[in-house]
């Protein structure tokens, strides 16, 4: 079988001495799409700084491509990664391929092929018109394709999006979806991606883990939905996933896990792993 990209093993976390993350375990195939969920403060960034290695273990471990995650991000992780709500200031002194080429860094090659690289990546994203254009005069939504394609220099074989569609209508929302897929389809990326938007995620993840400190379900994703691990994992905050749903009502779905959503009833538990009390 082949080795999984990420594979996590009981991962604890302490922060200022409390407790973020605990007893975190699950496995991402090459090419998968793994969405975690899970309510405000339930430690979804700490987990994806982990996997970057930016944040150190207190117990367990995280390998990431055959790799410690510590020892990759010593050395320059190769990881592809889109932070939440980054944004350039009208007046930032690069172009867009500039931007772009940073995600070669770790690389250590030359200025020719580092620079073939970015342009094509610009161009995977749809944007390759944009290279010579100061990256702070860019769109909102340019801006993300501009990182998009930093993250895919960096990587073609992990891509981690922390909130990627945060602040975007529906439509942009769907388009930008959409690209993952494609360039996932493309490239044989495989994708861990956070939102808060439990329903978006659903209709587009091959697998959802849901956390709230621990990892309460893991599973395909009609399944999660349905879960009664997932009430309880967001507890007081299940009525925010009501707004969600208001928020998709009205508008097209993409495959089963959406649709089924809309009424996020719990049935059978599914059958995969869920933490432990």
């Amino acid at each position: 079988m082949t080795a999984p990209v990420v594979h996590i093993e009981d991962a604890t976390v302490h922060r200022d001495g409390r407790l973020v993350l605990e007893g975190i375990g699950f496995d991402v195939a090459g090419g998968a799409f793994l969405g975690i969920c899970g309510p405000n403060g339930a430690g979804k960034t700490t987990l994806l700084q982990a996997i970057l290695g930016l944040v150190p273990l207190s117990a367990g471990h995280i390998d990431v491509l055959g790799r410690p995650a510590a020892e990759r991000a010593s050395s320059g992780n190769g990881i592809g990664y889109v932070p939440q709500r980054h944004a350039f200031p009208p007046d930032f002194p690069a172009h867009a391929l500039d931007v772009v080429r940073l995600g070669r860094l770790h690389q250590r090659e030359g200025r020719a092929r580092e620079r073939h690289a970015a342009e094509e990546a610009l161009a995977r994203v749809g944007i390759a018109e944009l290279a010579g254009r100061p990256v702070g005069r860019l769109s909102g939504g340019e801006q993300r394709r501009v990182t998009l394609a930093q993250a895919l220099c960096a990587s073609s074989k992990l891509l981690i999006l922390d909130e990627p569609t945060v602040g975007l209508d529906l439509p942009a929302e769907q388009e930008f979806y959409a690209l993952v897929r494609r360039l996932q389809d493309e490239l044989g990326l495989a994708v861990i991606a956070v939102s808060h938007d439990l329903v978006a995620l659903a209709g587009e993840a091959d697998h959802l883990v849901c956390i709230n400190r621990r990892m309460h379900v893991h599973g395909q994703p009609d399944d999660v939905i349905h879960s009664h691990a997932l009430r309880e994992a967001y507890s007081c905050e299940f009525d925010f996933l009501a707004a969600e749903l208001a928020h998709h009502q009205g508008h097209s779905a993409r495959g089963s896990a959406r649709d089924a959503a809309s009424t996020l009833v719990p049935r059978s538990e599914p059958q995969a792993s869920e933490g432990e009390d």
